[in-house]
């Protein structure tokens, strides 16, 4: 969209705000509103000033000035506010005019560059299966003498005798039992419907909803792919409408990865391939899964540098309590055509060449999707360059169910790191693929990691409620 017709569209609204939007490190989103009359074809050519300082990972003090620069193409219509408001994503400069190398949208964009000056393709594809929870009531604490946190869902497996719904409805989902039920097991249809309504009028093209396996609320909605920059800027919108619909109906909705003890946690697969122009270039029929050796090479990319990408793709210490074997968790470092425990699935039914593609099943939300994509591409591309041939280096295909191998052919299996201080280990030991092209710094990686290391010792530090059930009577 042109700028001519963003300033067309704020006339035709009657917008009285235009928010201007930029993302930090950690994949949170940040705004500033100017009113719509003070927006002109100026905005887009001088920016929108903002103090880098105060967003964690950005600029010291003494050069905190910044400038977002929007980009026309993103713009939609805000459905939650009271005066008419247009949303639009920005890239991050200098005052100088310099591209921010620490904006992760820019990283994208350079991601996206980077593939064409390979001459593998034209466009890399991404589609992330975003899962999620919707709870009534969430409280939670962490103080000197106090630590807690309490969820609570009307559909929960622990509220079948609970006697303040006036007169209980019965009909709860049971834990690991929430796949696909119809009402009124399912209670969530409606608001699962409604965040669809908006995602659409919003520009994502719907591909379908569904109740997820887990109890106590957990959704998943699908949109349809698109590239790596627009894929990352759908999902930054996926999150708000998910999270601000919620709100609307009274509830609360978490993309963290791991909210509850003893049920499946929420992920982020993420589906991508690479076309060249319109030609696919991951399918070649017969193979197997119908997998091209450009494909296998990209999945040899993925799982070789998966212990460092997963410090992107999983960068929360919550991350590693959804990677744990027995909940459907995707922690074995193979591929296969079938088996949900594999790092990398290849969907296999009613698949068409153009729909061709691997699946990273170990992601989840609490990455922001521009570093975590660009991280994902740079792996494969780098797998493609070196022809890392996965079977060769052990990586399957393995269609077997893992959880019934010997002990003797578990050991054989790599598996993803067990905290986030081990990934970020393997991060910096294994970082030059990612500094290919210049898409990601040197400098950015330290200092994504100072960054990471620092959340992980704060857990690690603080008293978590269980010790005192392990160790109290000591």
């Amino acid at each position: 969209m042109s700028v001519e017709k963003v300033l067309q569209t704020i006339k035709e609204n009657n917008i009285e705000w235009v928010d201007f939007r930029f993302v930090d490190l950690g994949g949170r989103a940040h705004h500033i509103s100017l009113p719509a009359s003070a927006v002109e074809e100026e905005t887009f050519v001088n920016g929108v000033a903002f103090d880098g300082s105060s967003i964690k990972g950005f600029r010291g003090i003494e050069e905190s000035d910044m400038v977002m620069m929007p980009d026309p193409s993103t713009i939609y219509i805000d459905p939650f506010t009271a005066h008419p408001t247009l949303n639009i994503m920005c890239d991050i400069f200098t005052p100088d005019g310099e591209r921010y190398e620490r904006d992760p949208r820019g990283i994208a964009v350079k991601a996206e560059e980077f593939l064409q000056t390979c001459g593998v393709g034209t466009a890399a594809f991404f589609a992330p299966e975003s899962e999620f929870f919707i709870f009534d009531d969430v409280r939670y604490e962490s103080g000197m003498n106090s630590a807690s946190f309490f969820v609570d869902s009307e559909e929960a497996a622990w509220n079948t005798n609970r006697k303040d719904e006036g007169g209980n409805m019965a009909f709860k989902v049971g834990v690991k039992g929430g796949y696909v039920p119809v009402a009124p097991v399912d209670s969530q249809q409606d608001i699962r419907s409604e965040m669809c309504r908006l995602l659409a009028e919003a520009g994502l093209e719907i591909e379908r909803h569904h109740h997820e396996v887990a109890t106590a609320g957990q959704a998943e909605i699908n949109f349809r792919f698109d590239t790596l920059k627009k894929t990352a800027d759908n999902l930054l919108t996926y999150k708000y409408i998910v999270q601000n619909t919620a709100r609307q109906y009274g509830k609360v909705a978490t993309f963290m990865p791991k909210p509850l003890f003893g049920d499946n946690g929420s992920g982020m697969h993420v589906h991508q391939s690479i076309f060249n122009g319109s030609e696919p270039l991951f399918y070649e029929k017969g193979a197997y899964a119908n997998l091209s050796e450009m494909a296998l090479h990209y999945i040899g990319g993925i799982l070789y540098h998966a212990p460092a990408l997963i410090a992107l793709t999983n960068p929360s210490t919550n991350s590693f309590k959804r990677l744990v074997p027995g909940y459907e968790a995707p922690v074995n470092l193979v591929y296969s055509k079938g088996n949900r425990s594999a790092a990398v699935r290849i969907p296999v039914a009613a698949v068409t060449p153009k729909g061709c593609r691997i699946e990273f099943r170990t992601p989840d939300s609490t990455a922001n999707p521009y570093l975590a994509f660009s991280a994902m591409l740079m792996a494969g591309l780098d797998g493609i360059k070196k022809k890392i041939n996965p079977e060769e280096m052990g990586y399957g295909p393995l269609d077997k169910n893992i959880y019934e191998l010997s002990d003797a052919d578990k050991e054989k299996i790599r598996s993803v790191p067990g905290s986030l201080n081990e990934a970020l280990d393997a991060l910096e030991a294994d970082y030059e693929f990612l500094t290919e092209g210049n898409v990601f710094t040197k400098d950015f990686i330290d200092n994504y990691i100072a960054l990471k290391r620092a959340e992980a010792q704060e857990v690690a530090i603080r008293v978590h409620p269980h010790e005192y059930s392990l160790y109290f009577d000591v």
